[in-house]
């Protein structure tokens, strides 16, 4: 039996493996930095520093939410599953008709190192090929999400469809105990559904692969990446239909804020640094 401690360790080995990998099949060789630079038009550590901070407090706010919820006094044991069967029904369980071992496994594998590598890999690539307006408005957009979506799992908790419909069953959980350990951390009852961060942010993060990237192959690699997250969230038991909905939904949003509004603000930024 694997131990939540040698999951942990196997996922942080192969996602290093597979970005590295990533940066040789998806990078293109004019795009590869060739030697370590710093000129007036690269920008060096300490301008990405505050985003980079950025990330880490979001993901220190999913781990607080327990803390957050038992502060406000909220009960832990309430959830708003009938909603979902009232807009749905048991729809999402046809899915599971199409359960084989093989399938659960590579689900599996695409649920946790799939969507981890798409995220991880987009901030490198943005990185290594100097796109670092691309590299902000997608921090910015990554954050929006998590804010976004925070409220819903700390006032309005859905279960996974796994532990609610019948003849569901939560198939993620149940290839490994220590996968049930992992995920809990930041999801203590299982119940962060609406909108699904998975649909959310892997759809955010192709849109900026396909618009504001030139990773021919890389693209190709994301768009087919993302159709299996959006059908594993389904399939694995995780979550509603329209969790997936409203993740999509969200990712536009939050695309759209990124690199419109918050890309003109930098505009008139420069602008004014430029007239004093």
């Amino acid at each position: 039996m694997i131990s939540s401690n040698q999951m942990d360790f196997m996922m942080i080995l192969s996602l290093i493996f597979s970005v590295a990998t990533g940066y040789f099949i998806f990078v293109p060789e004019p795009l590869k930095p060739k030697y370590y630079y710093k000129s007036q038009n690269s920008s060096g550590i300490s301008e990405f520093l505050p985003y980079a901070i950025l990330v880490v407090l979001i993901f220190i706010l999913m781990d607080s939410q327990t803390a957050i919820s038992n502060f406000l006094g909220l009960n832990p044991s309430r959830n708003y599953d009938q909603y979902m069967l009232i807009l749905e029904g048991n729809e999402v369980s046809h899915f599971q008709s199409l359960a084989t071992p093989m399938l659960t496994y590579f689900s599996g594998v695409i649920y946790l190192l799939g969507f981890s590598f798409l995220l991880l890999f987009t901030f490198v690539a943005l990185l290594c090929t100097r796109n670092t307006e691309a590299l902000k408005e997608y921090v910015i957009a990554f954050t929006l999400i998590y804010l976004a979506a925070y409220p819903f799992y700390i006032f309005f908790p859905v279960d996974v469809t796994g532990n609610v419909l019948p003849g569901m069953i939560p198939l993620l959980y149940q290839l490994n105990p220590a996968i049930l350990r992992i995920v809990t951390i930041c999801d203590p009852s299982l119940n962060n559904c609406f909108p699904s961060l998975h649909a959310a942010l892997s759809v955010m993060t192709t849109l900026f692969i396909l618009f504001r990237t030139n990773l021919s192959r890389y693209k190709i690699f994301a768009v087919g990446t993302t159709i299996f997250i959006l059908f594993a969230i389904l399939y694995l038991g995780i979550h509603w239909i329209t969790d997936m909905i409203g993740g999509i939904i969200l990712a536009f949003i939050a695309y759209f804020i990124a690199t419109r509004i918050f890309k003109t603000r930098f505009k008139d930024e420069d602008i004014s640094l430029y007239m004093r």
